[in-house]
């Protein structure tokens, strides 16, 4: 199951509103369909994606550490 939040347009508007913090992201096509789902200190996971991965766009859910960062990752990776 997808992440229950909006998603952001994903350019490098986009990365100022990220918290530096950790957390799990979705990647989405231009139909909100989920693409890539990943996990870890969420602004500098981002400004990876966005220089090497095709999406158009994101949302993400902050956590409170890493492994619950990954949780929730493989988490909403088996239910898509």
């Amino acid at each position: 199951m997808p992440l229950a939040k909006r998603w952001h347009d994903f350019d490098r508007s986009v990365l100022g509103t990220v918290p530096d913090r950790l957390g799990m992201y979705e990647l989405g096509d231009e139909d909100g369909n989920v693409v890539e789902i990943g996990h870890g200190v969420l602004r500098d996971e981002l400004k990876s994606a966005l220089s090497y991965r095709d999406a158009a766009t994101v949302r993400w859910e902050v956590a409170q550490t890493r492994e619950q960062a990954a949780e929730l990752a493989e988490t909403h990776r088996d239910r898509l």
